[in-house]
């Protein structure tokens, strides 16, 4: 089972790893569009008026255009230790025992929108690129990752559960992948909490001791996790909350 988190924009500072080491990360077929996007951000970094607007980041923002221009020489965390923010916080991989951490490792992955996809021990820097940007010389992320991340996706030989944003879900369709949805009893889709339920999934996913590789699997570990997960489709489902 893989099930792919969405990023976030707010990232862990520092790092205790070398610097980044393409060749070291899983799906080394995406390298070339990791290079190029990584060295496009180098560049655009040395325009710090050019890179504000095209990340879509204010005056006050600078730091993050500082973290660009060093992507190839600073420190690396792996990747379930970079993101933060709400998902993270209820991911609470810091909480996670040895064995656990070692399950989420091999279970759980990132969408990014520099990286493609960025397994749970995957290296990364901090870096800021969102992945609905479109860069002055490369222009739209969906042009550019389509192409490359759409066949590493539809090769996976895995139970593959989607809890990907739209902008980065855009990036590249996965066949046959599980989408999950949170919502209300009465049908209404949650938003706020949204990000909250999803990471206390995951890490109820991650922790399982028998790893689900069915969508009926799936349902009974959430289950046993105390989660009202409703099957809606085939490769859908709604989990559900009560406001």
């Amino acid at each position: 089972m893989l099930v792919l988190l969405p990023p976030s924009e707010t990232k862990a500072p520092g790092g205790d790893g070398p610097p980044l080491q393409l060749d070291e990360l899983s799906y080394p077929e995406l390298n070339p569009v990791r290079r190029k996007l990584a060295d496009a951000l180098v560049d655009l970094a040395a325009d710090v008026p050019a890179s504000l607007d095209a990340l879509g980041l204010s005056p006050r923002q600078e730091d993050e255009v500082a973290r660009n221009a060093a992507l190839w020489s600073s420190p690396t965390l792996p990747a379930l230790e970079r993101y933060t923010g709400v998902l993270y916080d209820a991911l609470d991989i810091g909480g996670f025992t040895k064995a656990q951490l070692a399950k989420a490792q091999r279970r759980l992955a990132v969408a990014s929108a520099l990286f493609g996809i960025a397994r749970g021990d995957d290296r990364i820097p901090a870096y800021r690129l969102s992945g609905g940007t479109s860069l002055p010389s490369l222009g739209a992320l969906r042009t550019l990752w389509r192409p490359a991340l759409e066949p590493v996706l539809a090769g996976l030989d895995e139970l593959v559960v989607d809890l990907r944003s739209g902008a980065y879900a855009a990036l590249a369709r996965i066949p046959g992948a599980v989408s999950v949805r949170v919502m209300t009893s009465s049908g209404k889709t949650i938003s706020h909490f949204n990000k909250a339920y999803k990471g206390r999934l995951a890490a109820a996913l991650a922790k399982a001791p028998r790893e689900p590789s069915t969508v009926e699997g799936l349902l009974r570990v959430a289950a046993k996790a105390g989660f009202d997960v409703r099957r809606t489709g085939e490769h859908e489902l709604d989990l559900v909350i009560e406001p």
